[in-house]
């Protein structure tokens, strides 16, 4: 019996610790995810509201996410192709992979880059890039239907201070 009363608030502790403070790192949010990045491709493979140019709100410090990894704060740059945004988080993808600049359909405002680890598309513009210091992979922009990708339950990116530099 002692072994069971010593396992209660241990189990407690884990369920706190992932249930309240910050929604990714519930599986249940994992799995929304993963979800939502499916969404976002199909939503891609239909072309029609794919972004021809950067959103102005695209600066200083931005959410950039790979599904199946946490948000991360990534400091966008200026190069001549474009901003770059520079990504220091986990799994960035080897080559090929590329970034989604996502824009909220409804409100026409910039949430955040979603990056991917698969062939860039193609025919798209590419608006600029994403890097984890070695090397840059394209990125693209989508105006997407945010309802269906994200909730304030599991958002797609966790909040983060974009007035950081």
């Amino acid at each position: 019996m002692r072994r069971i009363l010593l396992s209660i608030p241990a189990f407690a502790a884990v369920a706190l610790a992932c249930g309240e403070g910050n929604p990714e790192n519930r599986a249940a949010c994992g799995f929304a995810v993963l979800g939502a990045a499916n969404k976002v491709l199909e939503q891609l493979q239909t072309g029609s509201r794919v972004l021809s140019e950067v959103p102005g709100d695209v600066r200083g410090t931005v959410p950039a996410r790979i599904p199946g990894y946490g948000t991360v704060p990534s400091l966008v740059g200026e190069s001549p192709d474009g901003p770059i945004v520079a990504y220091d988080g986990e799994g960035f993808p080897q080559r090929p992979g590329f970034g989604l600049i996502l824009v909220e359909d409804s409100t026409d405002t910039f949430q955040g880059v979603l990056i991917y680890d698969l062939d860039p598309p193609m025919g798209y513009p590419v608006l600029g890039g994403v890097s984890n210091g070695q090397y840059v992979i394209p990125m693209f922009g989508l105006r997407v239907a945010w309802g269906a990708i994200s909730t304030p339950r599991c958002p797609l990116f966790a909040k983060i201070d974009s007035t950081a530099s």
